[in-house]
């Protein structure tokens, strides 16, 4: 069989979008549309075959991939659907990775991992290994994980739909909370249109553009 001659695949097409500090935005759409796609190009984790991608007012697609890795580090924090988490280490040893990935000191990192998981209600959690967490004590932990740089941008890709839907809720409005306190932009991809409701606004992504909702 030969593959070489397909059409290429477009996903995003025509897509403008702009955030605002503070602002918090849901993306939903059917499944398959290219959500994920749209937020990985937003933090950096892929690149677009064309267009721009700035933060403040550079357009960071320029970046070489050290700069780039430096950029994502100190600036995203991300929470997916699955928390991605170390099972081999603590809670308080996965949320300070990213600072020891950027060299920052393990006493102040350490310092401010305590302080998160007493704002996330799981101090009394830091020493324990993530089997004896449940599934919504982890989604909380990879919540400190990412916020734990300091970042501007929050990404948080599905962050409730591993979880029933009393502890998604819970998750959820920490990530509201978590937005609030730190003065965090935040994106949101989900399919759960109460908690969407709930955001700034909301964008359909469709046919490769987004939509405005609400």
């Amino acid at each position: 069989m030969r593959f070489n001659n397909k059409a290429p695949l477009e996903i995003l097409k025509d897509l403008d979008f702009s955030l605002d500090q503070g602002e918090t935005v849901a993306i939903v759409g059917s499944s398959g549309i290219g959500k994920t796609t749209l937020l990985n190009i937003l933090g950096t984790l892929e690149k677009p075959s064309a267009g721009e991608l700035f933060f403040k007012d550079d357009n960071i697609l320029t970046l070489n991939e050290t700069t780039l890795a430096s950029f994502r580090n100190r600036t995203i924090g991300f929470v997916f659907q699955f928390h991605h988490l170390l099972s081999e280490f603590s809670a308080l040893e996965n949320i300070i990775i990213p600072g020891l990935i950027a060299g920052a000191a393990k006493e102040q990192l350490i310092e401010d991992a305590l302080e998160l998981l007493s704002r996330i209600g799981l101090a009394n959690r830091s020493s324990h290994q993530v089997g004896e967490l449940s599934g919504g004590e982890q989604q909380r932990v990879s919540l400190a994980r990412a916020l734990i740089m300091k970042p501007s941008i929050l990404l948080a890709d599905e962050p409730t739909g591993n979880l029933d839907p009393k502890t998604g809720e819970q998750v959820f409005d920490l990530i509201i909370e978590m937005n609030e306190l730190y003065a965090l932009s935040t994106i949101m991809v989900t399919h759960n249109m109460v908690l969407a409701k709930k955001l700034n606004s909301c964008l359909t992504l469709d046919n490769g553009k987004l939509h405005k909702t609400f």
